[in-house]
């Protein structure tokens, strides 16, 4: 399973175009809906009066260099899920993210690079499963116990709303990814492996095509808020409140 190319079995029922014109119209639809989101939302403008609104209250103005290491201290506190001060919110988030990078990148290897190779001669295969196996584990782990709804507001873990259409659809289309491939594998009835095969491009599709209505566009919003907060506290223009030094917790 960790060397055989998933999307080979498909080459040989479909053309190889078929997964490229897919992975193609996936991206397409992400943009639109990032930019979509954007406008629709007011984002942009938001952002750029907030950027004006800050300028106007800063007590002094950031160098280049500045600007720079605050950029890259933004970059370094997302790469390790910073923002999270509990370990098993960090956790469960870093397993999703780098799963799901190495899970986009492989996929877009084999079908663009190895269409029609069921045994390509690179590590692209274990990739593919490795990343699906992380976001699988961090999605779980994220849907049953960390939702803020169900580890604080006492809801099931099954209850689901419009705010879990992103990692809902996320979880389903890796699992039935890892499903379809695991049959393909085994050599299973090919009528299954084919609706296997559907079930894994239906959740997929809804994953990405529905960036408008989920939470997808925060992976791109997260780190331009965050560069901007912490331009806001070293110039001094922020208008959130600072951490209190007192401590008002009453214990019992």
């Amino acid at each position: 399973m960790f060397s055989i190319n998933p999307f080979a079995q498909v080459a040989a029922g479909l053309s190889a175009a078929f997964m490229q014109t897919y992975v193609v119209l996936m991206v397409l639809a992400v943009i639109a809906g990032t930019l979509f989101d954007v406008a629709h939302k007011g984002s942009a403008k938001f952002f750029e009066r907030r950027k004006k609104e800050s300028r106007a209250r800063a007590e002094r103005e950031l160098g280049g260099g500045e600007k720079l290491m605050l950029a890259v201290e933004t970059v370094a506190e997302a790469a390790v899920s910073g923002e999270f001060c509990k370990w098993p919110r960090r956790l469960s988030h870093l397993l999703m993210m780098y799963g799901f990078i190495l899970y986009v990148i492989s996929t877009a290897c084999l079908v663009f690079s190895y269409p029609d190779n069921a045994r390509p001669d690179s590590a692209l295969p274990a990739l593919w499963t490795l990343g699906a196996c992380m976001v699988l584990v961090g999605g779980l782990w994220f849907f049953f116990f960390l939702r803020v709804n169900v580890a604080f507001d006492g809801d099931s873990p099954f209850h689901v709303g419009r705010a879990d259409l992103f990692v809902g659809s996320l979880i389903l289309s890796v699992l039935s990814a890892l499903v379809w491939h695991a049959m393909s594998a085994a050599a299973a009835n090919p009528a299954a492996i084919w609706i296997t095969f559907g079930i894994y491009l239906f959740f997929t599709t809804v994953l990405f095509g529905t960036v408008v209505w989920s939470k997808f566009a925060h992976m791109f919003f997260k780190p331009a808020v965050a560069f901007q907060r912490r331009v806001e506290e070293a110039d001094g223009s922020s208008d959130l409140p600072r951490p209190s030094t007192e401590n008002y917790i009453v214990r019992s």
